[in-house]
């Protein structure tokens, strides 16, 4: 199933589907969600959105940044995952590039699609969407997951083949085993129950509760512990792993590495840190458009390819990314920070 066939049998638009593009902010390890201040952190992400993005983010950060690298310029919000990493046969490793989705417009650094959608795409339920409150953060996944079965509860977190960019299905809860004609991509759902009261959790996840199904099905009612039902956030990441096919192991085994040492992809997570600028995003979950029909002040205003690859943040750590390396930058599952990390 293709994601244009999707759209192409929507009856008629309830309320607002946001799909937007974020090109490339920075790749390093920081992750001021996990671990705040810490310099560096136990692995590398890959980080979209707004140039507030530092290693000890806090407050309200839509009014700290001055560009954004997502198409909506009243988002600058935070987006990240893991990096990923190819494993060379001789014990060496290189990053995956990240592919732009063929949905988006040409040209667009790297990168993330987002979405902030209300259930599915035919119906919302006619339940009130609530933007998130300034201050807002949240992770799902988690590294510390460690066999399929606990891979396979995680709802929303998922992998997929991919035979061109235009591939969705069929999602898969760990790394595909054989070598995919159009690259990787990876599927972060987040939660969207949330309890109204607490901004974050200790655990980054405690105040937010799952009724998710696979894809974008609609969502199951939001319990009277998280009565609140905010957007369904979720990113897609499509790497590049093409270039190293022909290097794939002659055992046969997965060469794919996420940044903290995951071979089997269980572990995959993602954050997330709310920075849209004042009501924008409320304004958007009130309206009735639908992808590239938000834009251009419809209701949201928008910026061009160009805008969005100028927005960066320079790396806080002093390491060189884009070379073959001998190891996985802080060492993989083993290090202190990463103990640091999972507790």
């Amino acid at each position: 199933m293709k994601w244009y066939s999707v759209a192409a049998t929507l009856i008629a638009p309830s309320q607002a589907a946001l799909r937007f593009g974020c090109s490339t902010l920075s790749i390093q390890r920081l992750d001021p969600l996990v671990e705040p201040g810490h310099m560096p952190s136990a692995h590398v992400h890959q980080i979209v959105g707004g140039n507030a993005f530092n290693a000890t983010m806090t407050g309200d950060i839509g009014e700290k940044a001055t560009c954004t690298t997502c198409t909506f310029t009243e988002d600058f919000s935070n987006y990240w995952t893991a990096a990923m990493f190819f494993r060379h046969e001789n014990g060496s490793y290189k990053k995956v590039p990240i592919m732009q989705n063929a949905a988006l417009p040409s040209g667009i650094n790297g990168g993330m699609t987002i979405y902030y959608t209300q259930k599915d795409f035919n119906s919302n339920g006619n339940k009130k969407i609530t933007a998130f409150p300034k201050g807002f953060r949240m992770t799902v996944g988690s590294p510390t997951t460690d066999s399929l079965d606990k891979a396979k509860k995680n709802v929303g977190l998922r992998f997929v083949c991919l035979q061109d960019k235009n591939t969705r299905f069929p999602e898969l809860p760990d790394f595909p085993t054989k070598p995919c004609k159009g690259g990787i991509m990876t599927v972060h759902h987040f939660p969207a129950c949330w309890d109204g009261k607490n901004l974050d959790s200790p655990d980054h996840q405690s105040h937010m509760y799952n009724t998710n199904k696979e894809a974008f099905q609609e969502a199951g009612p939001c319990p009277a512990s998280h009565p609140v039902r905010v957007p369904q956030v979720a990113y897609e990441t499509l790497w590049d792993t093409t270039q190293f096919s022909s290097m794939w192991p002659k055992d046969g085994s997965n060469p794919f590495f996420l940044s903290y040492g995951d071979n089997k992809g269980y572990g995959t997570h993602a954050d997330y840190v709310f920075g849209w600028k004042g009501d924008s995003l409320q304004r958007a979950m009130d309206s009735n458009c639908m992808f590239t029909a938000c834009e251009n002040g419809k209701p949201l205003k928008s910026q061009g390819v160009a805008a969005m690859n100028k927005c960066a943040v320079k790396s806080s750590i002093n390491e060189n990314l884009d070379t073959w390396l001998s190891e996985l930058p802080g060492g993989g599952m083993g290090t202190k920070r990463e103990v640091r990390f999972r507790a």
